[in-house]
C-alpha cells in the first residue's frame, strides 16, 4: 500500500489538544513570571510533558511566545460571538470590555517575550488589532440597533479609550469601563 502525496489534514488527538493547551497554558503564566528568560524545559515540565514535546508543537521559543499572543487573542474575539448569544447587547459589550482589559494585562506580561522574537510583532499586533476591532465592532453594532446605545466613535477609537482606562488599577478599569458604557446609554 502506499502512501498519498499529500498528508490528509485530520483533527489532533484529543491526548495533543490537551498537551498544546497545558503548554500554552505554562508558558503564558512562565512569561509573566520570568519575561523571555523562561525557560523551555521549565515550560515542558509544568505542562507535565516532556520537552520533546514542546518541541513537537511548537519547534522554535518564537513559536511558542507567537502562539500564546495568538491564543489570548482568539479567545477574546471568540468571547464577542458567545458573549452576544448569551448577553443582552449592552451587558455583552460591558462584559467584552471587562475581558478586554484583562487581555491587556496579559498582552503587557507577554510583551517583553514578544520583543525578542526573530520577525517582530507588526503582523502579529496587525491580526489582533483587526480581530479586536471586528469584534467590538459587532457588539456596538448590536448595541446601536438594540436602540440601547448612541456611539458617535469608531470601534477603534473605544478600544484606544479602553486601553487608555487599563493603565489604572483593575478595580478602577472596571468602574470606568461602566462609565463609559453609562456615556453611551440612550436616556
Amino acid at each position: 500500500m502506499t502512501e498519498p502525496a499529500e498528508k490528509i489534514s485530520r483533527k489532533p488527538r484529543a491526548d495533543a489538544a490537551r498537551n498544546r493547551q497545558r503548554l500554552l497554558d505554562a508558558a503564558k503564566q512562565a512569561f509573566a513570571d520570568k519575561g523571555p528568560a523562561a525557560s523551555l524545559e521549565e515550560i515542558a515540565r509544568v505542562a507535565g510533558v516532556g520537552i520533546g514535546t514542546l518541541y513537537r508543537h511548537f519547534p522554535t521559543r518564537d513559536a511558542l511566545v507567537e502562539q500564546v499572543y495568538r491564543s489570548e487573542t482568539t479567545q477574546l474575539a471568540d468571547a464577542a460571538t458567545r458573549l452576544g448569544a448569551e448577553h443582552p447587547p449592552v451587558e455583552a459589550l460591558r462584559a467584552w470590555l471587562r475581558l478586554f482589559v484583562e487581555y491587556l494585562a496579559a498582552k503587557r506580561i507577554i510583551g517583553a517575550a514578544l520583543q525578542t522574537t526573530a520577525g517582530g510583532t507588526t503582523e502579529l499586533y496587525a491580526a489582533s488589532g483587526a480581530a479586536m476591532t471586528q469584534a467590538i465592532g459587532g457588539l456596538i453594532g448590536r448595541a446601536v440597533a438594540s436602540g440601547a446605545i448612541h456611539v458617535d466613535i469608531e470601534p477603534l477609537e473605544l478600544l484606544r479609550a479602553i486601553a487608555g482606562v487599563a493603565n489604572v488599577s483593575d478595580e478602577n478599569a472596571m468602574r470606568l469601563i461602566d462609565i463609559l458604557i453609562a456615556g453611551m446609554l440612550v436616556r
